[in-house]
This record gives structure tokens, sequence and C-alpha cells, in this order.
């Protein structure tokens, strides 16, 4: 059919654009994806969520340059390819972000993109037991929170309290700072995807239509208006035409490759590589930002983590408890608790983020060879650092180049020496007395702070929160990429709604911020108008500037 919109790229962002869109039975909606099917268990099951984001099947298998403030490691940048994007291969942890970094936005000019402005564009898309009057209840995407069944959760938390902090009831209601339950995206056992939320509720829509294996290589333009895609699918190229608009929601990777490809960048960049160029903007595939963080293990005494689930057997066991009966501890990512707190005096709001796990195991699925341990997950939330995506070449099968230029700012090593020590503080306190064996990493040998800075170099890992690459501005800002309603900037019929258009990156996870932007997208869209601001004022310290707790 010739669509009205077209949406490219079925991930966080995307399902929701394609769900909202497709609402009114007038608009003919084409959501095409690169990726196949999210069905199976490897994806469905939570427990399980190390495997897809390490499978070609389903990962992009992109990495970074090699990182000069690293030492030159090339770090993994998985994104999902797949129905449901990187929804689909996270690690399911749901964090909406703190309330102040969307009134920094709107400060960086993205006007109407507040907090008191995306707060009722959360409470619509979720549906959650969460703190009345600030969580959503009825909308499409479940978040859970996990049983707690290792001691070691409880642990953390009291150990967060004995340390001075305080609890928070819900991190994503009035206030976040604090230590308590960590949300999820997890329904009746399975993994709570966008695809999940958005896609399969909705697929006998007959004005929707979704194309897999679609690669699209790129916008096509006529007089600086975007008119349709060109894409291929089963090594034929196609086109699609569209009479209203397309909408890149690919990936803060893919969408300013994608722009780039279709003229749309630094004009002196694309004419070095011979692309025509339709509009300059300097910012497309700049601000690259991302979250750095470190695993701090410690040794437990009690052969009680999820070490001794780290067998064929249990596995299988677990497996199956899963399969047949959605239970067990197939059910949750394991990150059931966590803490935001303040590194300093004279921080505002929380850029520290901790994610606990009774398991001292990485992302790659390698357990720590000291058995039974626990960890977090550390690091600065706002780090200063800045990279780029750009282009290899002109032709759009071959991979961007990713910099993220990681530790390039000197205030990044004082704050992740900040992380390391607050950590440690953390895993000192008596709530842990009980458990505590020696620290397995960094090792209390690490002490110094160039001994710290060399461990950072070796260890620091992607969190896996890439952003900023196509910056949401006022159109007078050289820098921006799209204005206040997600519009590229110069040309017409196109705009970005996705984990790239974020100006600054926010204080946590990415794919509830992301599924927002795809909510409030949608509206600016179809131009029927934004959901009431709300008056909710969100919890600050009230002695940020003199204290951190």
């Amino acid at each position: 059919m010739t669509a009205d919109f077209i949406i490219i790229g079925a991930g966080s962002a995307g399902c929701a654009l394609a769900n909202r869109l497709s609402e009114d039975p007038q608009n003919k909606v084409v959501l095409l994806e690169f990726g196949g099917s999210d069905i199976g268990p490897f994806i469905q099951m939570p427990a399980a969520l190390s495997y897809p984001m390490n499978m070609s099947r389903y990962d992009w298998g992109y990495e970074s340059a090699p990182e000069p403030h690293l030492g030159g490691r090339k770090l993994a940048l998985p994104r999902g390819k797949v129905v449901g994007g990187s929804s689909s291969i996270n690690g399911m942890v749901y964090v909406r972000g703190n309330a102040c970094d969307f009134d920094t936005w709107e400060e960086m000019g993205a006007k109407g993109w507040g907090y008191q402005d995306v707060l009722p564009y959360f409470q619509r898309l979720e549906n959650t037991k969460g703190e009345a009057g600030w969580r959503g209840k009825s909308g499409p995407l479940y978040v859970s929170r996990g049983t707690r069944w290792n001691p070691l959760y409880d642990a953390f938390v009291q150990a967060g309290e004995e340390a001075g902090y305080a609890r928070t009831e819900d991190y994503n209601g009035y206030r976040q700072e604090g230590f308590g339950d960590m949300e999820m995206t997890v329904h009746k056992g399975r993994r709570w995807s966008a695809s999940n939320a958005y896609l399969w509720p909705i697929k006998g829509r007959k004005n929707l239509e979704t194309i897999s294996g679609a690669r699209v290589l790129r916008v096509l333009m006529e007089d600086k208006r975007a008119v349709g895609v060109e894409y291929m699918r089963g090594g034929q190229v196609h086109q699609l035409k569209c009479t209203r608009e397309v909408i890149v929601s690919a990936s803060s990777i893919n969408s300013p490759k994608l722009l780039m490809h279709s003229g749309i960048g630094d004009a002196s960049a694309l004419s070095a590589l011979g692309i025509d160029v339709v509009a300059d903007r300097k910012g497309v595939g700049a601000n690259l930002q991302d979250h750095l963080e470190l695993y701090i293990q410690q040794a437990c005494t009690q052969p009680i983590t999820l070490f001794k689930h780290w067998n064929l057997i249990s596995k299988g066991l677990i497996g199956a408890q899963w399969l047949f009966g959605k239970a067990g501890l197939g059910t949750t990512n394991h990150f059931e608790t966590c803490g935001f707190i303040r590194s300093k005096a004279g921080v505002q709001y929380p850029d520290i983020q901790f994610h606990f796990l009774p398991f001292a195991v990485r992302y790659d699925g390698q357990a720590a060879a000291e058995g039974h341990g626990y960890q977090v997950h550390v690091g600065p939330m706002r780090s200063k650092s800045r990279g780029s995506v750009t282009l290899q070449s002109a032709d759009p099968m071959d991979k961007p180049n990713v910099l993220f230029n990681y530790m390039s700012h000197e205030d990044d090593w004082e704050d992740f020496r900040q992380c390391i020590r607050l950590t440690r503080e953390l895993f000192g306190q008596k709530a842990f007395d009980q458990y505590r064996g020696k620290e397995i990493q960094p090792g209390s040998d690490v002490q110094t702070n160039d001994q710290l800075d060399a461990f950072i170099k070796e260890h620091a890992e992607s969190a896996f929160h890439p952003c900023g690459t196509c910056k949401m501005g006022d159109a007078s800002d050289a820098s921006a990429v799209v204005d206040s309603e997600c519009r590229v900037i110069g040309v017409d019929g196109l705009r970005v709604a996705d984990s790239s258009i974020f100006p600054q990156i926010t204080n946590g996870n990415l794919n509830a911020p992301s599924i927002m932007v795809g909510e409030k997208a949608a509206d600016h869209i179809l131009g029927k108008g934004m959901l009431p601001a709300s008056d909710q004022q969100a919890w600050v310290h009230p002695n940020w500037q003199t204290e951190q707790r």
C-alpha cells in the first residue's frame, strides 16, 4: 500500500509510534524493521538476557572505534536487530530518569519537554503498581518488581541506610534519590518489550503493515521534502513512497547514519564522500553520549548467590520451570534492588546509579572465577565526554564509525574514582558483615588515584546507553538536528524520534525515556495537541548545595 506514514525501526520508540499513529484507521502506517521475529525463549525469558545481546541474529554487532583514553580498547555496543529493537535484548531495567533531566532538556532548547510536560506521557505508557498519583496504571507497558528472593538484596538496601542515605519507595515516582526496589519490564514471567506492549496487541489492524527484513538505505528527498524511503529486502532494492511523513526511529547509531546517507549532515564531510547535500546540519552524529560502568565485585562467604545455579543441570531446571510455568528464577533479570545517589555536595540530583546483583558475573556471561560473590554496576550518570557517529563511506551497507571518546574529560576520572570509593563504603556496612569475603574487583590493594585510574582504563565497560546524536533543540542552534516537535531542521516531512534526540543523557537506563519519546512524538505528528502538563513537583534534596547525603 501507499503509506501515509513510514516508520523506520521497530524499536522502543518505533513500536509506540506504530501503535499510536495507526489508532486512527484512516492513517496507513508502514513499519520497516531489518531484524526478524522476537519469538523465542532467549528473548522472552528474562533471566536469559545475556544471550540475545551476544547473538548476531538479534544484534547489529557494532563496537566502538579504539578508545584513545581507554588504552585503545574497542568496546562492545549491542543494538537490537529484531522486532522490539533494543527493548528485546536489553537488561529490562525500567528507569524514567530524574525529573531534573527533563527540565535540563528544556533549558537546552527542547521546549515543551520539561518534567511536567513529559510526566503525563510516562503515565500514559505505564501499567504498574507504583506510587499513586505519579505512576500510570493502565498503559501498555507492564512494569513490575522482583520478589527479592535473595537476602543480599535486602542487605544492599539496608547498607544504603546504614551509610546515611534514605530509602525510596518508588524511584520512578516522587523521589528518585535513595535505595530501594528496582523495576523491570517483565509481565507474567516474560520480557515485556516494546513489541509485546505495542505491536502484538494490534497485529490485526488492517492499516498497519510491518515489513521485517527491510534494511533502509536512505530517505528519498524531493526539493528538501521527504517523500519515501529506499530499502533492501531479499537482495532486492525497493522504494516505498508516503503522502505525509517519514519518521526515523532507528537508534542513536543508525538514525544519524541514515540521515547522513540521505544528504543531511555536515556538508563538508558528506561532500568529501560524494554524497549530495540536502541540508547542512553539523550536529548529525555529534553529541554522542553513553553511560560507562564498572563491576565492583565482592566474594560472598555464604553459598547463597546465583553461582550455585551456574551449571548445566540448574540452568536446565530453571529453563524448564520458566518454559512450562513462567515461574521461578527465569522470570527475573536479577537486578532487583538499586540506589541513586549524588556524588558530592553541590550536585543537585543523583549522578550515580547502582544496579545490585547477587552474583559476580559480566554481561557476556563470564562468571568470576572465585565462585560465590555479589556486585554492583556503577558509573557516573552525566559524563562530560562527547563522541560521534560518522560514515566510513558512501555505501549504506558499511558499518558507521562510532567513537565515544570515553573519559576524555578530566572530571570523569574523579567521578569514577568517587564511584569506587562510595561503593566500597556501602559494601563495608554492617548489613554485609555476615556475607563479606575479599574484594574480587578491583581488589583491596587498588587504592591510589593512579591505581584506580589504571583499573578504570582496563575494566570500564559500556552500559549500552548510547544517545544524543540527533540532538533536539532550538532551530537557531547550529548543533541541533531536530526541533522540539522532532522535525528535522532544514527539511520537510521528516522527523526523528528515538534516544538520538536526547539533548543530554538521562539519569538511568534509556528504554523508558525512549518509549516516552515515541509516545509524545506521536501526538506532535498527529497534531492533536499535547496531554495537559502535570503540576507535580518531584523531590530534590533540600540541602543539596551543602550535603552529599
